[in-house]
């Protein structure tokens, strides 16, 4: 009975706090969505771009005209597989509570979780209202952050592409598409824990928060 207290104080102070809501759901601000997205953009990039593939493109009836030749790194096709898929790689994302900035939204299971399922492990009853094996799939804030981030990607697809056709490895994404031009008027996310302001290689940013999971 003892344990079973000590969960339920844990969940009331790491769970479920927040000033927003009864249940402590916190939304992502425009800057973080733009953070992610531009994060999970780049590492998909970066992906696809390990590749000195060139590709032939153009159609001809006798097949006398020569076919355009463009490397796929620098090709239309790349962009095209490199955004798709990408607002469903949030589902891979959770929701870390006991965090205060932005890498609240994080891959890998957050601290509050390991935590709880260390104390089922060991044999204490923990009861959240929702069944055990619902407490690892996405969050509503998770599942609302996938929802921004195909509005983003819709409201600033010619962003993402002058960007990639004419910047890209020249500006980072997070400087270019969002405090350039996304989410300019708060840019609080990027001045986190010291920055000085200037966006940081999101794709590096991500790989070190997932080093220290």
């Amino acid at each position: 009975m003892f344990l079973y207290i000590l969960v339920i104080a844990f969940l009331t102070d790491a769970v479920f706090s927040g000033p927003e809501e009864q249940e402590g759901v916190k939304y992502a601000s425009k800057c973080e969505v733009c953070k992610v997205v531009a994060t999970e953009l780049e590492a998909r990039l970066d992906e696809t771009g390990k590749t000195s593939d060139v590709l032939e493109i153009g159609y001809s009836v006798d097949d006398v005209a020569p076919k355009k030749r463009t490397e796929y790194k620098k090709s239309e096709l790349r962009l095209i597989e490199s955004l798709e898929g990408v607002c469903e790689r949030i589902l891979e994302y959770n929701i870390h509570k006991e965090r205060s900035d932005s890498t609240r939204f994080s891959k890998g299971m957050s601290q509050t979780f390991k935590t709880l399922h260390g104390l089922v492990d060991k044999g204490v009853k923990v009861d959240l209202g929702i069944p055990y094996e619902l407490w690892d799939k996405p969050s509503v804030e998770i599942t609302t952050l996938k929802t921004q981030c195909e509005d983003l990607i819709e409201n600033h697809e010619s962003d993402i592409e002058d960007w990639y056709y004419n910047l890209q490895g020249q500006v980072a994404l997070t400087k270019y598409l969002c405090s350039e031009r996304a989410v300019r008027e708060d840019n609080s996310c990027f001045k986190e824990k010291g920055d000085t302001g200037e966006p940081k290689d999101s794709a590096t940013e991500q790989k070190k928060v997932q080093e220290e999971l």
